[in-house]
């Protein structure tokens, strides 16, 4: 059974007096343990796909599934419980928050499910030691790098045991080998842990990582490639 399941999906919307069609006929699926990426030219509508299944947004038409969820006519808050429950997000920018060590930036989204501290400290803890980072839980940000800053991200991501996480160009702002270190605490996600992978990039050789490539165009998924490993 897929955990990701589009069918049909359009999105558009106007900007000014400009009727823009982002995403048109998008039929998709994803199933579980899969890693897949997802790149296209600038304006190809990556980004709008990806908001998309971290329902972030909604779509004009069509429908779409997640674990078996129907998700295109729910509410925020229900939309914020999906999040919160099923879904990790690592960001280009890492959005973590500057005045927090990274112990305390990755026990937030525990904190939004109510877990009691203890708990809530012994699993962040674990995040943190599973991405290479234990012994820098009390470093803030601003004493990071940036690949130690999108490990903290990765951290914080996973804490919650997603069944999919999502990465929007997660090596955007890093070094060739800092991107090699990412990609590989990816690869031991989706290998040992089984969390489903979607991630936007525009770096072919970051693509292949995944197990298949969906290529957009003009808000359409133009080809479907196989990576062969």
């Amino acid at each position: 059974m897929p955990v990701i399941e589009l069918k049909n999906i359009a999105r558009s919307y106007k900007n000014g007096q400009v009727f823009i069609e982002a995403l048109k006929d998008i039929d998709l699926s994803i199933e579980e343990g899969d890693f897949v990426s997802i790149m296209g030219p600038s304006g190809s509508g990556k980004s709008t796909m990806l908001n998309l299944i971290g329902c972030l947004d909604k779509p004009t038409s069509g429908t779409y599934e997640i674990a078996g969820k129907r998700v295109e006519k729910m509410g925020d808050s229900e939309l914020a419980d999906i999040r919160n429950q099923l879904l990790g997000f690592v960001f280009q920018s890492f959005h973590l928050l500057p005045d927090l060590n990274a112990l305390e930036n990755v026990e937030l989204p525990l904190i939004y499910r109510g877990m009691g501290g203890n708990e809530r400290r012994k699993r962040s803890i674990e995040a943190l030691k599973s991405v290479g980072l234990d012994e820098r839980i009390h470093h803030r940000p601003s004493q990071l790098s940036g690949g130690e800053q999108q490990r903290v991200a990765i951290a914080r991501a996973i804490v919650g045991d997603p069944k999919v996480l999502l990465a929007d160009e997660p090596t955007g702002a890093l070094d060739s080998k800092t991107s090699e270190n990412i990609m590989a605490i990816f690869q031991e996600l989706n290998d040992h842990r089984g969390i489903t992978i979607v991630q936007v990039t525009h770096e072919k050789s970051v693509a292949e990582y995944g197990y298949r490539i969906f290529h957009l165009l003009d808000g359409k998924i133009e080809r479907v490639e196989d990576v062969v490993k």
